[in-house]
Formats: C-alpha cells, sequence, structure tokens
C-alpha cells in the first residue's frame, strides 16, 4: 500500500479523495494555484504544493507542475480526481514513465475509450448493443450524408473526442445535415481540436443511465448497479439518483453485465463509469453511449446504496490488491439522491456568478450527505467550473429520499454569492420528477416555468432589523443616540430604505429590540422583537419567529431562513428636488466575475442606447453590455481586466432633453 498519494485536482472532490486518503492511513499531498492559497483542500491534506498562477493551464492542468510536486514530496501516487487531466492518457504515460501510480485504468483503455468511435468497436466485439449509426474514421460530410438515411432520422451528429454536449446536434430533416454537419466540425475542432464525426439515430424520450463498474488487474470486474442522469441542462447533469425508477430487476442485470463486458472490452483496472442512452418508451432497450475512465461527480448516491467506498476501492486496485467483493456480494440498500450547487443564477440564463462566502450553512443529520470544498471566507471567481458543493440524502424508499433531499437543501446556505440551490428544489417539486417519468430533455422544458421566490414583507424587515440592532450603542449612551425612535414630543421611527428582487420599500422601526413595531411602506404595521447574537438573527413577525443565518456585504445584507436565501440592499434615499440628480443616468455593471474581453467604445464617447460598450466573459461564456440610454460614457475598466460581479464597469451620463 501507498504511504504517500497526491490528489491532482481542487474543491469538493480533491477534500473528498483526502478524506478517504486519511482514513487509510495514507499522508495526502495537495495541490494548489495562486488562487485556491487558502482553499478548504488546502488546509485539510498533510501537505500542500503550489503548482502556479490561477489559469488551470498554468497550474491543474500543467503536466511538469505536477511531476515537479511529485518528486518534492515523494508520493508514490496520483489520484486524478475528475476533470482537468483524470482522462488524459499523456499524464497516464507521463507518470508511468516516471513510476509512478496513476491511480486509474490503463493508458490504452483510456485512450481506447478516449475516441468514441474506437469506443463503439471494442464494445461491439464483445456484444455490447450500440446505438445504430455510421462511425468510423475519416468519414467526411459526404460520406455522413450518404448514410444518413439508412441510420434513420433524426440523427445526432457526434464529435467522436471530448464531451459535455459541445459539437452535438440533433437533426430532423435530410435537408438541414449538411449545415448541421459544418457547425459541428467547426465547434468540434475549436472544443477539442479535433473535428472528426459520426452519426447516431437519435433515440426518442431518451434516458441517461449509467453503470458503476470496478476492475482489479486479477481479472475480476464487477457492477455495482445503476444511476440515473436524465435531468441535464445542456448535457450537464444536475440531479442524479441510484438506482434508476426506470429499469425492472432483469433490465438491471442485463445493462449491468453488458457494463462489465465494456470494462473487458479494454482490460479495464479500477473504478469506470459505463454510460448508456435508454428510451423512456422501451426501458427493456438500451445502447452503449461512452465509457467515463475516472470517478464520475455523482459517485456518492452508488456509495450511499452499496455501503462501499470507491475511492478507497481505487486506492487498493491501483496498489495491485484483490477486488474484496464477488457480484453476489454487492446488494443495493433503499434509494438515494444528489443535487449539484453551483456559483449560476438560474433566473439571468444560469450565468455563473461569484464573489465572497460570507456566511456558509450545510445541512446534515441521519442520510444526509455533503461533498463540499467550501469553507467561510472562500474566494469563488471564475477560473474555475462554478460546482461548490453536492447535496445526497439517502432512504429506504425514493419518495423519502426525494423529500429529505429538498428538506436538506433547504437548509443549505450559501452567502454571498447566488446559487442554484432555488432551482433545485424547484425541479424537485415537479410532478414528473417526483413520479419518476424523466427524460434528458425534462429540465429545459421546466425551465420557462421557474422564477425565484419574490421578496417577501418579513425578508425586508428582518433586513431592517439586522441593520438596526448593529446601529444600538453596546453601553450606555445618551437617549438621542438610541434608535428607538423616542423623542420628547413623540416618535420618530427608524427610516431604511431597502432593495431586495424587483422592489425597492421604505422600512419604519420603532421601539426596542424586544418590544418594536415593524412598518413596510404602504403596507399595514407588525409587532417586532429582534436579537443579534453573532451571526444568528432571531426575528419575531406578529408573533411569528424564524431564525436567519446573516453576513453582510458593503451596501448588502444577506439572510438564509425559512428554507430560502435573500439578498437585502441599502439604497440612498432619492433625491429631494429632480435637480439633485439626473434621473436617466446609469451604470452599467457586471452580470458575473470574469475578465473583460472587449471594450467596444472610447472613454468619452457619446453612445446611442442600444451600443454595446464592454463584453465580459467567464466560464466560456460571454455577455455584453449596452448602453440602455443615450449618452456619454465613462468607462471604468479597460480589456483584460478581471472584474468582479456587480462591479461597475461604466457610467453613462444620459444626454440632456432639449429644450422647448
Amino acid at each position: 500500500m501507498f504511504d504517500t498519494v497526491l490528489v491532482a485536482n481542487r474543491g469538493e472532490i480533491a477534500v473528498r479523495v483526502i478524506r478517504t486518503l486519511r482514513a487509510m492511513g495514507i499522508r495526502s499531498v495537495a495541490v494548489f494555484s495562486d488562487a485556491d492559497a487558502g482553499a478548504r483542500h488546502v488546509r485539510e491534506a498533510d501537505v500542500a504544493i503550489n503548482i502556479g498562477p490561477a489559469p488551470a493551464r498554468q497550474s491543474y492542468l500543467s503536466i511538469d507542475a505536477l511531476l515537479a510536486a511529485i518528486t518534492r514530496t515523494g508520493a508514490q501516487a496520483v489520484h486524478p480526481g475528475y476533470g482537468f487531466l483524470s482522462e488524459n492518457s499523456q499524464f497516464a504515460d507521463a507518470l508511468r514513465s516516471a513510476g509512478v501510480v496513476f491511480i486509474g485504468p490503463p493508458v490504452a483503455a483510456i485512450q481506447t475509450m478516449g475516441d468514441k468511435i474506437s469506443a463503439k468497436a471494442a464494445v461491439s466485439e464483445f456484444g455490447v448493443p450500440v446505438v445504430p449509426g455510421i462511425s468510423r474514421p475519416g468519414l467526411t460530410d459526404d460520406d455522413l450524408i450518404a448514410g444518413a438515411p439508412d441510420v434513420g432520422f433524426p440523427v445526432l451528429v457526434k464529435p467522436s473526442a471530448g464531451g459535455g454536449g459541445k459539437g452535438m446536434r440533433v437533426v430532423h430533416d435530410a435537408a438541414d445535415l449538411a449545415a448541421a454537419l459544418a457547425s459541428a466540425r467547426r465547434e468540434a475542432a475549436s472544443a477539442f481540436g479535433d473535428d472528426t464525426l459520426f452519426l447516431e439515430r437519435f433515440v426518442l424520450n431518451p434516458r441517461h443511465i449509467e453503470v458503476q463498474v470496478l476492475a482489479d488487474s486479477h481479472g475480476n470486474v464487477v457492477h455495482l448497479g445503476e444511476r440515473e442522469c436524465s435531468l441535464q441542462r445542456r448535457h450537464q447533469k444536475v440531479i442524479e439518483e441510484a438506482p434508476s425508477p426506470l429499469l425492472d430487476p432483469a433490465t438491471r442485470a442485463r445493462i449491468g453485465a453488458a457494463a462489465c463486458d465494456t470494462a473487458r472490452s479494454v482490460d479495464y483496472t479500477g473504478a469506470g463509469t459505463v454510460e448508456f442512452i435508454v428510451s423512456a418508451d422501451r426501458p427493456d432497450e438500451f445502447f452503449f453511449m461512452e465509457m467515463n475512465t475516472r470517478l464520475q461527480v455523482e459517485h456518492p448516491v452508488t456509495e450511499m446504496v452499496t455501503g462501499l467506498d470507491l475511492v478507497e476501492l481505487q486506492v487498493r486496485i491501483a496498489a495491485g490488491e484483490t477486488l474484496p467483493i464477488a457480484q453476489d456480494d454487492i446488494h443495493l440498500d433503499g434509494h438515494a439522491i444528489e443535487a449539484r450547487v453551483y456559483a449560476e443564477d438560474p433566473a439571468r440564463g444560469f450565468l455563473p456568478t461569484g464573489g465572497h462566502v460570507l456566511g456558509l450553512r450545510e445541512p446534515a443529520g441521519p442520510g444526509v450527505r455533503v461533498d463540499s470544498g467550501l469553507v467561510r471566507g472562500t474566494v469563488v471567481g471564475s477560473d474555475y467550473d462554478p460546482m461548490l458543493a453536492k447535496v445526497i440524502t439517502h432512504a429506504q424508499d425514493r419518495p423519502a429520499a426525494l423529500r429529505a433531499l429538498d428538506a436538506a437543501l433547504a437548509d443549505t446556505a450559501v452567502l454571498g454569492l447566488t446559487t442554484n440551490v432555488e432551482f433545485l428544489r424547484f425541479l424537485l417539486a415537479d410532478p414528473d420528477v417526483a413520479a419518476g417519468d424523466l427524460d434528458t430533455g425534462l429540465l429545459d422544458r421546466r425551465l420557462p416555468d421557474f422564477a425565484p421566490a419574490p421578496p417577501t414583507d418579513d425578508d425586508l424587515i428582518a433586513g431592517a432589523a439586522y441593520r438596526w440592532l448593529r446601529s444600538w450603542p453596546t453601553a450606555p449612551a445618551d437617549p438621542w443616540d438610541v434608535p428607538s425612535g423616542w423623542r420628547i414630543a413623540g416618535r420618530a421611527p427608524t427610516s431604511i430604505r431597502l432593495h431586495a428582487g424587483e422592489r425597492t420599500d421604505h422600512v419604519w422601526l420603532t421601539g426596542a429590540p424586544g418590544d418594536a413595531s415593524a412598518t413596510v411602506e404602504g403596507g399595514e404595521t407588525h409587532t417586532l422583537r429582534a436579537s443579534l447574537d453573532g451571526d444568528l438573527l432571531a426575528v419575531t413577525i406578529d408573533g411569528l419567529r424564524t431564525e436567519y443565518l446573516v453576513a453582510e456585504a458593503p451596501g448588502q445584507v444577506w439572510l438564509a431562513g425559512a428554507g430560502r436565501v435573500t439578498m437585502v440592499e441599502e439604497v440612498r434615499e432619492a433625491p429631494v428636488r429632480p435637480d439633485d440628480e439626473h434621473s436617466g443616468d446609469a451604470e452599467l455593471t457586471s452580470p458575473m466575475p470574469g475578465a473583460v474581453v472587449a471594450v467596444g467604445v472610447e472613454d468619452g464617447a457619446a453612445v446611442a442606447a442600444g451600443t454595446v460598450v464592454v463584453t465580459v466573459e467567464a466560464m466560456k461564456m460571454e455577455h455584453a453590455l449596452s448602453a440602455p440610454v443615450d449618452g456619454v460614457v465613462e468607462l471604468l475598466v479597460d480589456a483584460g481586466e478581471q472584474v468582479k460581479v456587480g462591479q461597475v464597469l461604466a457610467r453613462i451620463t444620459a444626454s440632456e432633453e432639449p429644450k422647448a
């Protein structure tokens, strides 16, 4: 067994691997970029090595930097996690040449399964069913167009390299195929450096089902059941579960056997996942899609229903040990569901968000597991994938697991940045999700129905109460300085103007924290009791008590309570006279943390409404910011500059209306 293992990854998966290494008594080595110097995986490892600047290509994707870290620490093996270099055959080969064990499959298996055309050919020889189509090296557009009628429309155009849905096109009519092929080749070449394409029949009402396999170097191969991964957005999984609600025991056995044969077709060793496409209309019929030669993001649901630690088994297999379990030893107990928590804003097209984690609450309890890379103070930037954590629940049946996951998400709060937690709860409440009637298009069909819950009067009162309590003196003071509203001639309420969601209202507070009243602009007066203990705010409004985890940033109060996270902003009072402030002026703020990739106008230029002023990029997504009014631009950033979410990038001084 190894005594030192380097974890070539970051975030929640690095934390998760380090946890198992610690339990096994193995010294763990973390690597980190400049951006991750204070990250949780760095704090929890036995040793941590800086491997370069924030950009992944200069740090987590640098094979030379990782080899240097291995040499410095004497690591005997490397666990790659997932993403980054986990399926990079050059990295695996470099480790082999350096005499270091790659905790993953052989180089040849990575290479074969990394090319979808060669993968289909390999598994077909072992009798694994594949989707009907055309898949051989060197297919030209003419070859694909000529063969498409035999495949049958609709067809799916797929790149041979890469993943994540890039370059994939569904074509329903032969007349559209040529244009789809040209577009897919361009995208595949840009994303993967390889524009090889092939065709598959598009399976109607598809469900994405994958099978976890384990194989040792002594010829033993087992499967650990399947996972349902059909709830996806843009081919990226969002919620996964085990087992699938679709499969019966007989199909489960057949698809598991096919997954084992897939592993045997490339002499696989280690943990891997075989992905299948299954029609919801014909659940007994399944087809091989691809094999992921690494640990999957969703592996915890398999661990929860089998009671096995997949990382421990990976390490033991890599060390040459024999699998300690046979197929008959594996039983699926109950049901497990996982939700991925992302730093993104569903209400704004899932734009990546970011910022400082000002406060954090993660759920706990029987049947609840959280795999997280977060700690309070973490800076979430735009250099890496926006996934922050995974919340997993396990129960004896699927309905109970769904209820438990919703409750766990209600108790999940990341203060300081927007996450997708509210959207996840919206998705779990969908009747088709509850019934297990899933397909890979369900999430996108439901997305237009999602809207964040509007802020309530209670949200504004809680935000105002926090600001109010913070202004109370901690020692005896002049009565005039106490914000109780007391005056000789009557009450003078404390007035706070707050913005939340689409509303901006005044809140008036009068009295003492233990006996106060609160009025929201245009509404009724409520009784209020409020207390603040560190970052815990307790508010009782008209006899109903709510406890909040609270944090603040300049001008902002973040509140987590009643199953929601709300951010309220304190705004300045409107000008008393119309000429105090030009009401038509505007500020352009960054909708996400990222880099300014283009500045469309010069400082001081006159622009018309709709002119693109600044373009920001993050996570390979661009967002163009346009002038909302005619006016003169004041630029506050330059091209290439890194910016934060909410940062003011430019101001537009509105053109004066012509005088009569």
